[in-house]
């Protein structure tokens, strides 16, 4: 199989580079000025083994690509609120021997959230999800980093909306030969709001940086409440902590880098790079969306997807806000809809 890494950012382009780096073959997708340096010099992937320079053909589209192979597997690492965009550019690119990709290839959604498979099963008939623990940054043109040792990340994957296929498996051990653990679960939806959980805090650090100290830990208890509350009015099932406990045990440990911050996950990291999005309205907003649907209040989440929104609109500096500017703005949410 061949992997069209579509989005070869932080996510993508560290699965993309260790995936290649194990000897499969591999097609980057990327645009502008990281674009321009992963075809001039190759893709810096920094691990805790050193700094690996991998030449991997990168492209900036699917017409740049031309026809696609029977045996391709297209893997969406894009930002979900770039998730339809992407799916109606490739959804339409011919494949050889006749169909589209849409009508017969398998699209892969390794992201955060879990809207970006339902946007893709509107159009690709083959969706499958992945819950990605991959601690990974991308801020600079060229280069992505990973951490984690002794595996580079865990990828429960599965079909969208539920069951397992040989493709998931023949996937899976491609991934396994390449620093991951990847099972294979009839039920990826629960893993990902497992995570999605996780990533209610994403906002918190975007917004106010590392989420430490007592203030901030509070504040992201209070967020992450809300988000259960919600998803149990809504009857959604979510792997428990001692599940992914179990799961993660110390197989991702992270390792310092040398010349190798960690400023922040992923949200962070939008802000960071001036993109003027980012995805608060698919993590903090889920939770605002079933809040709404199911009459459960959640003004947390809300003002969360509401600042991040504003600080990726004005390209503010991540990080800016005072922990107890954020909790005081918090705390007159709450009160304003508890009143």
């Amino acid at each position: 199989m061949r992997y069209v890494i579509i989005g070869a950012g932080a996510v993508g382009g560290v699965v993309g580079g260790r995936l290649a780096e194990a000897g499969h073959e591999v097609v980057l997708v990327a645009r502008g000025a990281h674009h321009d340096a992963l075809r001039d010099h190759g893709l810096r992937l920094r691990v805790p083994e050193g700094e690996l320079i991998l030449r991997i053909p990168v492209v900036d589209g699917p017409d740049a690509l031309g026809e696609l192979r029977p045996d391709d597997v297209l893997v969406l690492a894009v930002k979900t609120q770039d998730t339809e965009a992407a799916v109606r550019a490739w959804g339409p690119a011919p494949v050889a021997g006749g169909g589209t990709a849409a009508e017969r290839l398998p699209l892969v959604c390794a992201q955060n959230g879990v809207e970006s498979q339902r946007l893709a099963l509107r159009l690709f008939r083959r969706v499958y999800g992945v819950c990605v623990w991959l601690p990974c940054t991308y801020v600079e043109p060229g280069v992505v980093s990973a951490a984690g040792a002794p595996l580079t990340g865990i990828l429960h994957l599965g079909r969208h909306p539920h069951g397992t296929d040989e493709t998931a498996r023949r996937i899976a051990a491609d991934l396994e030969k390449s620093h991951f653990e990847a099972p294979v679960v009839p039920d990826v939806g629960r893993w990902q709001y497992a995570k999605l959980l996780a990533n209610l805090g994403n906002a918190v650090e975007a917004l106010t940086g590392p989420v430490a100290g007592d203030e901030a830990m509070a504040l992201l208890g209070r967020v992450q409440e809300e988000g259960r509350a919600a998803l149990e009015a809504a009857g959604i099932a979510y792997a428990t902590p001692e599940e992914q406990r179990a799961v993660r045990g110390d197989k991702v440990t992270l390792v310092p880098l040398d010349g190798v911050p960690r400023g922040g996950g992923s949200s962070w990291q939008s802000l960071a790079r001036g993109t003027g999005t980012i995805e608060s309205d698919y993590l903090n907003g889920e939770i605002t969306l079933l809040g709404r649907l199911h009459g459960v209040p959640t003004p947390l989440n809300e003002l969360l997807q509401h600042l991040a929104a504003t600080f990726a609109r004005e390209h503010r500096e991540p990080g800016s806000m005072p922990v107890a500017e954020l909790v005081r703005r918090a705390d007159e949410a709450t009160a304003h809809t508890a009143g």
